[in-house]
């Protein structure tokens, strides 16, 4: 009988120290989500007499965002424009969308709904078959670049 109880108290100690080992071990923060591209553009901010816009927000200090630029700047056409939203000289347009991080691209149809958009470096491929996918629906072998 002793033995019963001296096991018994044995693993009571055990499991408190257990449990007080489990609180006190810390944990992992939660995993952030990456930033966010608007989901909507007010066609009035971004050359409203073009049908489709890739608006690509920037910030002078940054040279991974003179990059995308460069990259973006090589689809403008007739039918779509590029434009440069650099925060110093537009940071009310940076406050209306949200931005927290540059370079950021969003391409917008006609109706101003964002139908892909990259947060970060983007390959020159991976934006260039995004624009031609918004256009035209099933036009890439990559579908959900942008997405």
């Amino acid at each position: 009988m002793n033995q019963l109880l001296i096991a018994l108290g044995v693993m009571t100690v055990a499991g408190s120290v257990g449990l007080v080992l489990r609180r006190r071990r810390a944990t992992d923060a939660p995993t952030q989500a990456g930033y966010a591209v608007p989901v909507q553009l007010d066609r009035d901010d971004f050359a409203p007499g073009v049908p489709w816009v890739v608006a690509v927000f920037t910030s002078a200090s940054c040279s991974t965002c003179a990059d995308v630029k460069r990259k973006a700047q090589v689809l403008a056409s007739p039918r779509l424009a590029v434009v440069e939203v650099e925060f110093t000289a537009a940071p009310a347009l940076h406050r209306k969308y949200d931005i927290q991080a540059v370079p950021l691209v969003a391409i917008a149809g006609p109706d101003g709904a964002v139908r892909a958009g990259f947060a970060g470096p983007v390959t020159a491929t991976d934006l260039w078959a995004a624009v031609a996918e918004a256009r035209e629906p099933g036009s890439s072998p990559e579908p959900e670049l942008g997405r």
